[in-house]
């Protein structure tokens, strides 16, 4: 079953816009996905790269954890697929398969979406350790926005590299 991607409204509040788009941004990563085999989405794009499209969910996992559940929540968790917080693990995916990225994705962002909706405002701060700093959801929401638009560029030259397939 295709993906469907619901387009940010026209006009609407800042929280509800960014919402939109972060969504908006998670659907393109599942399209560029869509009715690939596992070994397509493991496909590396070019050497000495070993970026895959099941590299980039697993990635996106890690990033949805990190961010909100860890720096927003507080959470004392580690990331999804390294115990001694190395983001470049969830690039590693020639064993993986869709299920395994798919499902630890998921995951990941039905929890964010459940952080974000319980936040109080955009306003609400976690610490994010890198920095030292303490970051606003609007910030992380931002960010993730970002991200995903980054590695959906990289999804799109992936996608066409397996099957021609090119577009929004």
């Amino acid at each position: 079953m295709p993906t469907e991607r619901i387009g940010p409204p026209p006009s609407a509040g800042e929280r509800e816009m960014l919402r939109a788009y972060l969504d908006y941004h998670r659907a393109t990563l599942a399209m560029k996905c869509d009715s690939l085999s596992d070994e397509d989405l493991r496909r590396q794009s070019m050497p000495p790269s070993t970026l895959s499209l099941l590299g980039l969910v697993r990635h996106m996992a890690e990033v949805e954890r990190a961010w909100f559940r860890r720096v927003i929540n507080g959470e004392d968790i580690p990331l999804v697929w390294s115990d001694e917080g190395d983001y470049q693990v969830a690039y590693e995916a020639s064993a993986a398969t869709r299920s395994e990225a798919f499902d630890a994705w998921q995951t990941e962002v039905n929890h964010a979406r459940r952080i974000e909706e319980e936040a109080e405002s955009l306003d609400v701060t976690g610490h994010e350790p890198k920095s030292g700093e303490e970051v606003s959801l609007r910030l992380v929401m931002l960010h993730l926005i970002h991200e995903y638009a980054r590695h959906n560029g990289h999804a799109d030259f992936l996608r066409e590299g397996i099957d021609g397939t090119v577009g929004a």
